[in-house]
């Protein structure tokens, strides 16, 4: 899966996993020595991360029903945790450096090309 901000016109990833149960949830990152330029995961449904057990930092974006960025964490180091974000029904997350990089702000339209943001 890419994973685009519209509003940009910035190609966030090009190679996005999607963890929708339980454990790929949970899992995450976890085991990853680093996260490769291009990666991302999307955690579905999420309002809250952590990095426990990661050895590097990352970039998070929530992310609305309405495919907007709400919340915007970056460089997350590891063995921390993020605040709740109620809007938030799912969140991406990218290498450190990624929203930096690309210019990443609240309000901003994002596309997970291939899956379509469920509407609870």
């Amino acid at each position: 899966m890419r994973i685009t901000n519209l509003t940009r016109g910035k190609l966030l990833a090009a190679h996005a996993r999607l963890a929708t149960t339980f454990h790929s949830r949970l899992r995450g990152w976890m085991g990853k020595p680093r996260a490769e330029r291009g990666e991302a995961l999307v955690i579905y449904p999420c309002r809250s991360v952590h990095t426990c057990f990661m050895s590097f930092p990352i970039d998070i974006l929530f992310v609305s029903t309405s495919g907007r960025i709400v919340y915007i964490l970056e460089r997350l180091s590891p063995w921390r945790w993020s605040r709740v974000v109620r809007e938030a029904c799912l969140v991406i997350e990218l290498p450190p450096g990624t929203v930096a990089e690309c210019g990443g702000q609240v309000g901003d339209a994002v596309e997970i090309e291939g899956w379509d943001i469920p509407q609870k």
